[in-house]
């Protein structure tokens, strides 16, 4: 079958700028040399879009460190094989010339952003450096450019933006900071690593048309490494299937879509969760409410001026209520920095806010040593960031059971057993308990805290883009993991999620956020079935579709200026009134 084309740039077999020849990759161990990636091979070529798809854990994310010469030396390096970019050898060159080549004639875009950026230096400072690093010119030429380069990626304010810290932006925000940087020089190969993963469906659309256009206008040489494989059958040209270290099967995308050869790329295709098969949502009117809220928000001040007063104020979330009871889950959908999150860290008590939260039997604000004991107790989040969510120095063991070590009276050898099996039932092994958690793959440590949230069979869990971060075999048992936690104790759960298919998979009812309100609230079938609002419709019509014969409807682009939540102080703001369109299916006026 032929290769699909979609960027429209040339694709000649011998236009070939990224080689990667039987490529092997391997740890040093007390037991000696041990294979991380074994014989991997292929090409790229200018305007062609490579996905590599598989497991976390299969060495995708290992391939393209090797590639760019980003291993932790000197346990994990190059044993075997060889990179070419064009006519150089990358894996012949030293570390000054490597480092000349990225960002200019090859750059990458990392999994998770939060490690990627520097905690200590603007956002602007960081991308005029990168920027000035391989194109001479001054910093207020570097610093227009950089705006643009934010500006493109559909970052609100982008002016302010390059003045804030990474901590002050959403996980989605920096992200498309990360694609900026990677995209401020134009390079002939771009790695993206997972690069929508933090990204809502609306976003991922711009995202994925504004890679689109630079192969169009450039002819970049995409390698796409994600668990999605919908953003795969959008994307790609030709999939690379791996698993343990190994390519399983590779092909022209149609192909592996249509007829996989390999009994690993079959299950793996099997498990995608695709729109339209969620099943019967069940109603609970009879059950307890463990979670309240009732005209929550959440505000922040921005200070300016030479007297530093309030000028402005972030409206991160304004007047939203709903209640969630024992064994329901309802989700909370919405793009990034609409204020999912900031609900989310509302609820467990992290952030101040106004308005009323109970979970249980408990008033969440202020509240005494012993009261946020209680309601840790009883509330777990599972956190969108796993590597910012676990403590470097700690065994995942020991991270896992420290719950137990605070809130219960089991000796060490029950916590340990209760790890183990909390482990097994995320899909990871006993052995690795005494492991730490950089030698995880993202996905495997995002499993570790969801083990970590489980341990006390809590009453309430917020899950905070729980399985972003997982491919989908593991997704799917990680969710079939949840419900069955979730039925079997009763356990209320917050789910938030951009994606769509996941959303409509395990959600009994779902709450749509725009701007820092709710838009839309009302069951699975009434949401995905019969959206009513504009923003809702737009969110499902931009999900991605894993099949790659799939037409699809053309959008209009956005434009002028972002909306965004922030507002003079005094200033009127408009609040949504939700009118009841049908039973518990509310929907925003206007």
């Amino acid at each position: 079958m032929e290769t699909k084309q979609r960027t429209g740039a040339g694709t000649a077999p011998d236009d070939i700028l990224l080689s990667v020849r039987d490529l092997t990759v391997s740890v040093r161990t007390d037991a000696g040399l041990l294979p991380l990636v074994k014989d991997v091979t292929f090409d790229l070529r200018r305007g062609e879009t490579l996905a590599i798809a598989g497991e976390s854990g299969s060495g995708k994310s290992i391939t393209s460190l090797a590639i760019m010469g980003l291993l932790p030396p000197p346990a994990v390096r190059v044993t075997g094989g060889s990179v070419a970019l064009g006519d150089r050898v990358l894996t012949s060159l030293p570390e000054g010339q490597l480092r000349a080549l990225r960002g200019d004639r090859i750059a990458m875009i990392f999994q998770e952003p939060m490690t990627s950026l520097n905690p200590v230096m603007t956002v602007g400072t960081q991308l005029v450096e990168a920027i000035r690093a391989h194109a001479p010119m001054s910093r207020r030429k570097a610093r227009v450019k950089a705006l643009d380069a934010l500006t493109a990626v559909r970052l609100s304010e982008p002016a302010r933006r390059m003045d804030q810290f990474p901590h002050e932006l959403s996980g989605g925000m920096r992200q498309r900071v990360m694609i900026a940087m990677a995209l401020a020089l134009k390079p002939d190969v771009l790695i993206a690593d997972e690069p929508t993963t933090a990204l809502d469906v609306t976003v991922q659309r711009e995202v994925l048309d504004l890679l689109r256009d630079l192969q169009r206008d450039r002819g970049t040489a995409i390698l796409l490494i994600t668990h999605d494989m919908g953003v795969v059958a959008e994307m790609a040209d030709r999939v690379v299937i791996m698993r343990r270290g190994v390519v399983e099967e590779t092909g022209p995308v149609r192909q592996i879509f249509a007829a996989p050869a390999n009994p690993y790329t079959r299950d793996l295709l099997a498990a995608v969760p695709r729109m339209g098969q969620g099943g019967a949502a069940i109603a609970r009117p009879d059950r307890p409410v463990v979670a309240d809220l009732r005209e929550v928000a959440v505000r922040y001040d921005i200070r300016g001026g030479i007297l530093n007063r309030v000028t402005h104020r972030v409206h991160a979330v304004e007047g939203v209520g709903f209640d969630i009871r024992a064994g329901e889950t309802l989700s909370l959908v919405g793009e990034s920095g609409c204020g999912k999150s900031t609900v989310a860290r509302a609820i467990v008590g992290l952030v101040p806010h106004a308005g009323l939260i109970r979970v249980g039997d408990q008033t969440v604000g202020t509240m005494t040593a012993q009261a946020r004991k209680r309601l840790s107790a009883v509330t777990q989040i599972v956190f969108q960031d796993p590597m910012a969510a676990l403590d470097s120095r700690m065994t995942v063991g020991e991270q896992i059971a420290e719950p137990l070590l605070i809130h219960s009276t089991m000796d060490a050898t029950a916590r340990r057993a209760r790890a183990a099996d909390l482990m097994a039932r995320v899909g990871l092994t006993e052995a690795k308990l005494d492991n730490y958690p950089h030698e995880f793959s993202g996905g495997q440590r995002q499993r570790i805290c969801i083990a970590r949230a489980l341990a006390l069979t809590p009453q309430l869990i917020v899950a905070d883009e729980s399985v972003s971060a997982l491919d989908v075999s593991v997704q799917a048992r990680v969710l079939d993991l949840l419900r069955a936690l979730k039925d079997e104790f009763g356990i209320a759960m917050l789910f938030i999620s951009h994606d769509m298919a996941v959303v409509e998979n395990i959600s009994d009812r779902v709450a749509v956020m725009q701007l820092g309100q709710i838009v839309e609230i009302g069951s699975r079938a009434q949401i995905f079935g019969n959206p009513q609002h504009p923003y809702t419709r737009r969110l499902m019509a931009a999900v991605p579709v894993a099949d790659p014969t799939a037409v699809r409807e053309a959008t209009p682009r956005m434009t002028g200026d972002i909306p965004n939540p922030v507002h003079p102080v005094g200033a009127s703001i408009a609040r949504h009134h939700l009118m009841e369109v049908a039973p518990g299916h509310l929907v925003a006026e206007g």
